[in-house]
């Protein structure tokens, strides 16, 4: 849920010596640039932290458009910049994905639950424009990291949010979930503490009271030693209660890397990692478009 070391950790786990420039600069900075165009400064919505990048695969689309990824990035709801996972928007788009790197307001300007709003506006405009950036808007997900992966999940499990925007959770092929939490109460993050208004945590805000038979085709992945998120309670136990209400569910447990290596082996220095890429890109292509 915190920005999960991640400055340290992708940059010790890739071998990467670059001093005076973070691991998330320099995964950035050895990212291909020749699988996609960019669009990095897309408004969502009338406030400045409502924006997104779009990443545009530069290969022909198919018939319908390509796929579409709306992802969210973690950061414990209150750090985060949609410049800094360039290289997943690159990862997805060179796999002939429309990606859709979305920031959303933090606190402490905001607390739960304008974010999951500001989460919803971003997806509906992917929704709504999809067709328009040459994506398959039957075909759309909704992806998260941590933090980000909450997000994702209370849009998928909980129609108020999307509902809000005119659409619904019907509407999407599926969701994707790295690392999130989804059953976290009570809270012992620190940086999460205000956001959920501890110890008065507000009702209905847990992801894991949301699963439904009508929920979208997910994937959930985590790695086995995440010390941040724990992948039992929350990974593993959604899966469990989504496969137990006849819900679609591809669940992976990596067994190297960390909870902030997760999202980091997207990036190609970090891949050998674990397939977590491979594993997205095989579930967004195997899955059907939304009904």
């Amino acid at each position: 849920m915190r920005r999960c070391g991640f400055l340290l950790a992708c940059g010790c786990a890739a071998g990467i010596a670059l001093t005076a420039c973070s691991p998330a600069g320099t995964l950035n900075a050895l990212t291909p640039r020749d699988g996609f165009s960019l669009d990095a400064d897309v408004s969502y919505g009338a406030l400045p932290r409502q924006k997104l990048a779009v990443f545009r695969p530069t290969r022909p689309a198919p018939p319908g458009g390509w796929p579409v990824v709306v992802f969210f990035y973690g950061g414990s709801w209150n750090s985060g910049d949609r410049a800094d996972y360039t290289f997943v928007g690159a990862a997805l788009a060179e796999r002939g994905i429309l990606t859709l790197v979305a920031d959303y307001r933090l606190y402490p300007a905001v607390r739960y639950p304008d974010f999951l709003a500001d989460s919803a506006r971003a997806v509906a405009y992917g929704i709504d424009q999809a067709a328009k950036l040459g994506g398959d808007p039957a075909r759309l997900f909704v992806m998260g990291h941590s933090a980000g992966g909450y997000n994702a999940a209370m849009l998928a499990l909980d129609r108020r949010w999307l509902s809000a925007t005119g659409h619904a959770p019907a509407a999407l092929a599926g969701w994707i979930g790295l690392a999130g939490p989804y059953d976290f109460y009570p809270i012992r993050n620190p940086d999460a503490k205000p956001v959920f208004f501890h110890p008065n945590y507000p009702p209905q805000s847990q992801p894991v009271d949301f699963v439904s038979p009508g929920a979208p085709p997910s994937f959930l992945a985590a790695t086995r030693d995440d010390d941040l998120v724990n992948p039992q309670r929350n990974t593993v136990a959604l899966a469990r209660k989504l496969s137990a209400a006849g819900v679609d569910v591809t669940r992976k447990l990596y067994d190297r890397g960390s909870h902030a290596t997760l999202i980091g082996a997207f990036a190609w220095p970090l891949r050998w990692m674990m397939p977590v890429l491979d594993d997205v890109t095989d579930f967004i292509r195997s899955t059907p478009p939304a009904r």
